[in-house]
């Protein structure tokens, strides 16, 4: 399976700071986006550590399979998904050790979303902290394939909230998991059989917030062959929205 990808970030129209990271490795199929959340620059700290640590496990365990692991491997699962977990738990050790080490960055955290491709598989796994989503695009669908770790979704799935009180609800922007909060994380892990020319997307709620789920597959759709312009695309529609957040997206495209 061969991909195609790009990415985009920007700060929004509200904004002063960017506390987005998103990164882009395809030597080694991984791809990611990060929302960094804390005081002053503290965010932006930690969306920068989650996507450098995930880079550096995977360049190193992709250079050498029999390279040390921080943690253990969780049996049940086969080496290519304990080896996407244990980046992501990875990144948020390292988060949480630089938030107690200095005090101007205690209490940071991040979410993340990020998306390995495996090579000879036809898979995308895909791991996943927070309220940064992952979307599959097929054939002019598209797809939600995480769930938020937000307190609205909690309260969607136990009191079955309706349209409009979905919208009413006043602690959008509170999460129930992130990375850095603790020493320890728990990471949801999704695989996804892909197909020739389905894309997936990784973004913030920078994106989902402004741009409704149709209008983003609709970008995906109008920009045949062309990821950076559709990335583009969805960044001018959040800002036209409003842009209250920071704005990252990653587009990835299987091929044949």
């Amino acid at each position: 399976m061969r991909v195609t990808w790009a990415g985009a970030t920007n700060v929004g129209m509200k904004r002063t700071l960017n506390e987005d990271a998103f990164l882009l490795l395809p030597e080694e199929n991984l791809f990611c986006v990060a929302d960094g959340m804390g005081g002053h620059s503290s965010g932006e700290v930690a969306s920068r550590i989650a996507v450098e640590e995930m880079a550096e496990f995977f360049r190193v365990t992709g250079r050498d399979e029999e390279a040390t692991w921080p943690f253990r491997e969780d049996p049940a699962r086969g080496y290519d998904e304990n080896r996407l977990i244990t980046a992501v738990k990875l990144a948020n050790l390292r988060i949480h050790e630089r938030g107690q080490s200095d005090a101007k960055l205690r209490n940071m955290g991040t979410t993340l979303v990020s998306a390995y491709f495996v090579r000879g598989k036809g898979d995308v796994l895909v791991g996943h902290v927070g309220d940064s989503r992952v979307y599959l695009w097929r054939r002019g669908a598209l797809r939600q394939v995480t769930e938020d770790h937000s307190l609205l979704n909690d309260y969607i799935k136990t009191k079955k909230l309706t349209a409009e009180e979905i919208q009413a609800f006043p602690h959008k922007n509170v999460i129930v998991r992130a990375l850095g909060m603790r020493p320890h994380v728990e990471v949801d892990l999704f695989q996804e059989r892909l197909e020739p020319e389905d894309v997936v997307l990784l973004c913030c709620d920078g994106v989902t917030n402004m741009v409704p789920d149709a209008a983003l597959a609709e970008i995906i759709r109008s920009h045949p062959g062309d990821l950076q312009r559709a990335c583009d695309a969805m960044v001018a529609a959040a800002n036209g929205a409003g842009g209250i957040d920071n704005i990252t997206c990653v587009l990835v495209q299987a091929h044949a």
